[in-house]
């Protein structure tokens, strides 16, 4: 009796654990390179600036850990109203770069309160 309980705990815990959701790949974007260009000083972000346009959708609906695990952690964060978060990303030099320009442009996902990427906005 007691071993067939355990039994049953262990295919419950192998079944739950076993059957997450993949990272999504975005294609056209180079994630080694992305993450080694924090705020788009080096501009090898600003040459995928396309294909994050087109691959944003993808990033909808992830946790924020699962979006680092795919971006990279955010080059800033902003804690908003009803806890609300945002990540940006910097596809352009942005202002702690040596050359920047006056409004870069930057990747935003904004965060609902449950931690899941509601929006994703190129800006």
């Amino acid at each position: 009796m007691l071993r067939s309980k355990w039994l049953n705990l262990a295919a419950i815990a192998f079944f739950t654990f076993s059957c997450g959701k993949s990272l999504p790949e975005l294609e056209g974007i180079d994630p080694q390179a992305w993450k080694d260009d924090r705020n788009g000083c080096t501009r090898k972000r600003e040459s995928m600036a396309d294909a994050i346009k087109r691959e944003k959708n993808k990033l909808l609906a992830l946790n924020e850990m699962e979006v680092i695990k795919v971006l990279g952690r955010p080059d800033r964060n902003e804690l908003f109203k009803r806890n609300q978060k945002f990540y940006y990303y910097f596809l352009e030099p942005a202002d702690e770069c040596a050359e920047h320009g006056e409004a870069p442009k930057k990747l935003s996902i904004r965060f609902n309160a449950m931690g899941l990427a509601k929006e994703v906005v190129v800006e």
